[in-house]
């Protein structure tokens, strides 16, 4: 299940994909249009910026603005920043691998299998999608 924080996330870099030009929004505007808790707000584009994503301003028109143009933006990039690996179990994971404590053998192992499935499928939706692909 996606977590709030990404689903907040999301809407946010839609809302600022969505606007004219790369002009800095101010939080409270975003929240307010979004319908999402400021202070939670205020966490999650932090994120974002540390990782390259947004940009932000101090002061007078200041605000948080994209770095890149939204169809540079690979969906990829912005559910491993907000929600962690992609995949749903670490065995199957690319970045973020790590053998299950409880699986003798991953080759003969019926979860590691179909997981390999639902991360690749999930995988082809995420690197076909860009921030772009999401603003109506």
């Amino acid at each position: 299940m996606l977590s709030k924080k990404t689903k907040y996330g999301l809407k946010a870099l839609t809302f600022l994909a969505a606007q004219k030009g790369r002009t800095p929004v101010q939080i409270s505007e975003i929240a307010k249009h979004e319908n999402i808790s400021q202070k939670f707000l205020e966490s999650i584009l932090l994120t974002l910026r540390k990782t390259g994503i947004l940009g932000s301003k101090k002061g007078k028109g200041g605000g948080y603005y994209l770095i890149k143009d939204p169809k540079d933006i690979p969906m990829t990039t912005v559910m491993r920043v907000l929600e962690g690996p992609i995949a749903m179990v670490p065995c199957v994971s690319l970045n973020f691998y790590e053998k299950c404590e409880d699986c003798p053998d991953e080759a003969s192992c019926s979860v590691h299998k179909l997981m390999l499935q639902v991360r690749d499928s999930t995988l082809e939706v995420f690197r076909n999608n860009t921030l772009a692909d999401l603003v109506p």
